[in-house]
C-alpha cells in the first residue's frame, strides 16, 4: 500500500522540476468591504454594553427573573461570562480590609495555641506510684504465665495426649 501511494505521489519527479514551472499559490488576504462595516466581526449583530446580570436590580420587573432579562433583549457576545450561573464578583469586602481579617485571624489562632501551650500542664509533678510497681499486672516475673493454643482441627486432642 505505501509502495503504491509512492509510485502515485511521485516525489522525485517533483524535486527535479525547477521552481519555476511549479505554480506558485500563495493567498493574499485582503480586508473586504464586509470586514470594515463590520470590526467586531459579528456578523452585525447588535452588541449590548457589557454588564453583568449580577449587578441589575433584582426587584426590577424583568420578564425572566431568574436572568434578568427582558423578552426580546438581545444578548450579548459573552452572555457565558456575563450572566447569572456564571461566577459572582464579591464585591462586600475590599482587598485590603479582607487581608487585615485574615491577618487577626491567623494572629488570634496564634495567640491562642501560645496561651494553651504556657498554661497546658504537660504531666502531673510527681508519677503515681503503686504496690509492688504493678510488676505482676503488668506481666513481670512474678505473673502467672498462660498456656497459648492454636485453635486448629483436633487440636483439643493433641493437646490432652501431651
Amino acid at each position: 500500500m505505501l509502495l503504491r501511494r509512492l509510485i502515485v505521489a511521485r516525489p522525485l519527479l517533483r524535486a527535479a522540476l525547477p521552481n519555476s514551472s511549479r505554480l506558485n499559490l500563495v493567498q493574499v488576504r485582503r480586508a473586504s468591504q464586509a470586514d470594515i462595516d463590520d470590526p467586531d466581526m459579528n456578523g452585525g449583530y447588535a452588541q449590548q454594553p457589557p454588564e453583568k446580570r449580577q449587578f441589575r436590580d433584582p426587584h426590577a420587573d424583568w420578564w425572566d427573573k431568574q436572568e434578568r432579562r427582558n423578552y426580546n433583549e438581545p444578548l450579548h457576545e459573552d452572555n457565558d461570562i456575563l450572566g447569572m450561573f456564571s461566577l459572582e464578583e464579591y464585591t462586600h469586602t475590599p482587598p485590603g480590609r479582607g487581608f487585615m481579617q485574615l491577618g487577626l485571624f491567623i494572629a488570634a489562632v496564634f495567640g491562642l495555641c501560645g496561651v494553651v501551650y504556657q498554661f497546658y500542664p504537660d504531666k502531673p509533678s510527681y508519677p503515681r506510684e503503686f504496690p509492688d510497681g504493678l510488676e505482676a499486672e503488668l506481666g513481670g516475673s512474678g505473673a502467672l504465665r498462660v498456656r497459648i493454643y492454636i485453635l486448629v482441627p483436633n487440636a483439643l486432642e493433641r493437646c490432652r495426649a501431651n
